[in-house]
């Protein structure tokens, strides 16, 4: 049986995820606590990595070398840049850029990583096994885009809008560019779900700490409808 490695990188959505589990097993690991247990009878390994693109490339890493997860999903909060997704609808990615990877100086376009390229696309049979997920009429919106990842609790609205302009990204996030790159060079199969608590607006901190359990839950729920689906 598959065995699915899901990262998080906040106590709030670890938690969220972690109530789906059953049957857990607490292993300690590099200063890192891996949950082992099942979601929808598939094996899971949950794991919280912190904040910031060194941290989740690190645990990626560590989930694939030494618990050989052969499938990685990352969930967590995220801010929207779409105006059309709004506090706690659900951005299921196509696609991951790195919005401050920067090599222009050379010829490239912003965001192209040498070795990887301008994105890395999430596994397509799992987004076609999970159209009906993404279709279901629901309280909230639940569609697929484009992540955005850089080293940045964005809260600038020009800094918003340039990556919007640039990449045509819906959600900014800090972590899954790197999870994303780590398992394209693995040739593992990634997903991500992403929950918007924020919309950079100079203070979404605020609006950030507020809807971190919303944004959290409600991923939970989705990663719950996809497991079951695959």
């Amino acid at each position: 049986m598959d065995k699915i490695g899901i990262v998080v990188a906040m106590e709030e959505e670890k938690d969220a995820v972690k109530n789906l589990m059953k049957d857990i097993e607490l292993e300690e690991s590099y200063e890192l606590d891996f949950y082992k247990g099942k979601i929808e009878n598939k094996k899971c390994i949950l794991v919280q990595s912190g904040v910031g693109k060194v941290n989740a490339a690190r645990t990626t890493q560590i989930l694939i070398d030494k618990y050989k997860v052969s499938k990685v999903i990352n969930v967590g909060a995220a801010a929207s840049i779409d105006p059309m997704l709004n506090i706690g609808d659900i951005l299921i990615g196509k696609k991951v850029v790195q919005h401050d990877f920067d090599i222009t100086a050379f010829g490239h376009s912003k965001g192209y990583i040498t070795g990887v390229g301008n994105d890395v696309s999430c596994d397509s049979d799992w987004l076609d096994k999970i159209k009906d997920v993404v279709n279901e009429k629901r309280d909230y919106k639940v569609r697929t885009g484009i992540v955005a990842t850089g080293d940045i609790f964005c809260t600038e609205v020009t800094l918003r809008d340039e990556i919007r302009a640039t990449f045509k990204a819906d959600v900014v996030d800090m972590e899954c560019g790197a999870i994303a790159q780590v398992c394209y060079l693995d040739n593992i199969p990634f997903l991500v779900i992403r929950g918007v608590s924020d919309t950079p607006n100079g203070e979404n901190e605020k609006d950030f700490d507020k809807n971190l359990d919303l944004a959290s839950n409600r991923c939970a729920e989705i990663l719950k409808e996809v497991l079951h689906k695959m």
